[in-house]
């Protein structure tokens, strides 16, 4: 076999990945010179530092840049950042650098601070994701830094993680996304930090943080003053904007269940959490709160007040759940002081931004899941709570909205049941309902596919509701009996109606046989699964006026609940 340091990396090569423990400098200077050679030969290393673990490559290749982009699956425009030794390269990589520049390398370098700067023509656009600037910073790990140094070149180094999973503390996790895809792994030790590094855009005025990190924001601005912060510190980028810095766009550090992350007081956030679980729920809690969730797949965050241990905790607590068997995840986050801003961050773009925040006193408006056969009257029952100002999220229409914008959910569809239920991009929904509707085992898989999809954004639309602060949310969702969200709901409502009666109903309404309407009403659940699952039943063999009424007697109830909710939550 050549020499690792010659082997250069090809489309189709599986690579035997080396592992180097270099817990410190001194005795192993053979090993940093090997790894320094794979990095000028064009190679990929996994290096170790205080935040996370790199996958760096010579920053001044754009061959070797590029397959940093393959082995992660890194999109183009995401920019990369320059790892170099101390703040005596900066002018050699970076142009116009302002007095700033030093003085925040003197405060900080090395440590968890990346510049951002104008680039000087010597870093290739395939470094900068084609912006004419460039993140620069000096890790805190000496046998990195002994390694940049006897590479004799910058370091790009993004997460050693494959894109958008949770990024790598150690080695051992590097292994697990990047073995045969890199050269050789270097084993620091786990990461001290936790967090990515703060980025501070210096080519503004004021400077602007980019990405909360492990440098927190005081401590910039102690020596910066005034520091604005991008948007896209607490939401995503909108399409066909470009990102300034590393994770601004893209979801990043996500787990493949999805996650809701809930911010409030770290007592009511637990106990939120508590009513909604599943036998298949994940949580991220406080380590006070672990007792409230036995036998699920529970992850300790580490002390509410210790925010330093929750950054260390944050990637692997996101990383351990795949492969679990978890559905869906719950996670307690801290409040945005010091190193909190980070974790949030970090918490929140695994979440694609799906947060429920509880507020300081922990209230949150009541959740009514709605749930009724073909003909019972839902409509008029939904159009009761929508004109008291009630949210009305239709699951339905989720789902439809989805096939046409969700990407992955196509795809997961057409790997499950084929291109047989597909016209080119959009999915014939026809030919899916013809195929699940006669097959149990298929309709249980096109549910375990689109319900973590419809989860989300079923969540995400509530936040958004619970920010706007209405009355309440109501979820009109024909299987939510089967699904999560199920357990998202204070109160579960079914309207009912004599078959008979509702057979009338939808021949008269959609037009159809007596045999086909039958056939409707025999494939949805029966009074009795409705009787038995709820906690309230609006009966519907009367008249329009007859449901109203009750279904108003029935808001005057769920607003007193609320009233004393309210009340037994004031300090």
């Amino acid at each position: 076999m050549q020499p690792i340091q010659q082997r250069k990396i090809e489309a189709d090569e599986r690579l035997i990945t080396k592992i180097y423990h270099l817990p410190q400098v001194s005795g192993h200077e053979g090993e940093i010179q090997e790894a320094a050679d794979i990095i000028r030969s064009g190679g990929l290393l996994a290096i170790p530092t205080e935040t996370v673990y790199g996958l760096g490559a010579n920053a001044l290749d754009p061959d070797a840049v590029a397959r940093i982009y393959e082995a992660k699956g890194r999109a183009s425009d995401n920019p990369l950042i320059i790892h170099v030794p101390d703040e005596s390269w900066l002018d050699t990589y970076c142009r116009d650098v302002p007095p700033l520049a030093y003085r925040l390398a003197e405060a900080f370098w090395p440590g968890p601070l990346t510049m951002i700067l104008p680039r000087k023509a010597i870093v290739p656009d395939r470094t900068t994701g084609g912006l004419d600037t460039v993140g620069v910073r000096c890790p805190d790990h000496p046998v990195t830094l002994a390694i940049i140094q006897a590479a004799g070149v910058p370091i790009a180094a993004p997460s050693a993680n494959t894109s958008g999973r949770p990024s790598c503390t150690s080695a051992a996790e590097v292994l697990e996304d990047m073995d045969g895809k890199i050269q050789g792994i270097v084993d620091g030790g786990p990461s001290s930090v936790g967090v990515e590094s703060t980025i501070l855009d210096l080519t503004v005025s004021p400077p602007q943080l980019l990405r909360p990190g492990g440098m927190p924001l005081d401590e910039l601005e102690a020596v910066c003053g005034t520091i604005t912060i991008d948007r896209a510190v607490t939401g995503l980028l909108k399409e066909g904007e470009r990102p300034r810095a590393p994770g601004m766009k893209y979801r990043h550090y996500a787990p493949q269940a999805p996650v809701t992350v809930v911010t409030g007081r770290p007592d009511k956030c637990a106990a939120y959490i508590q009513k909604r679980l599943t036998p298949t729920t994940g949580v991220i809690c406080f380590h006070e709160f672990l007792p409230l969730f036995p036998g699920l797949e529970v992850h300790d965050l580490g002390p509410a007040q210790d925010k330093t241990e929750q950054a260390r905790r944050v990637f692997s607590a996101l990383r351990r759940f795949d492969g679990t068997g978890v559905t869906e995840i719950f996670a307690q986050c801290p409040d945005p002081a010091g190193l909190g801003l980070a974790i949030g961050n970090r918490l929140k773009k695994a979440a694609g931004f799906n947060v429920l925040d509880l507020g300081e006193d922990g209230y949150t408006i009541p959740t009514i899941g709605l749930v009724g056969g073909s003909g019972a009257g839902k409509s008029t029952v939904l159009d009761c709570f929508a004109a008291c100002g009630f949210g009305v999220i239709d699951c339905d229409r989720v789902y439809h909205d989805l096939l046409d914008t969700s990407a992955p959910l196509r795809a997961a569809l057409r790997g499950r049941f084929g291109d047989e239920v597909f016209d080119g991009q959009r999915l014939d929904r026809k030919a899916l309902g013809a195929l699940v509707f006669q097959n149990s085992a298929a309709l249980r898989d096109l549910n375990h596919i689109t319900f973590p999809f419809i989860t989300m954004e079923v969540r995400r639309q509530a936040a958004e509701m619970q920010r706007r602060h209405l009355p309440g949310v109501v979820l009109d969702a024909a299987a939510l009996l089967e699904s999560p969200l199920k357990a998202d709901c204070d109160r579960l409502v079914a309207v009912v109606a004599e078959d008979d009666l509702r057979l009338r109903r939808i021949m008269a309404r959609d037009g159809l046989t007596e045999d086909y309407a039958r056939a409707r009403l025999a494939a949805q659940p029966s009074q009795q699964v409705y009787r038995a699952a709820c906690d309230d039943i609006l009966e519907n063999n009367g008249t329009r006026e007859q449901l109203l009424a009750q279904c108003q007697a029935l808001l005057e109830r769920i607003q007193l609940q609320s009233i004393d909710e309210r009340t037994s939550l004031t300090p």
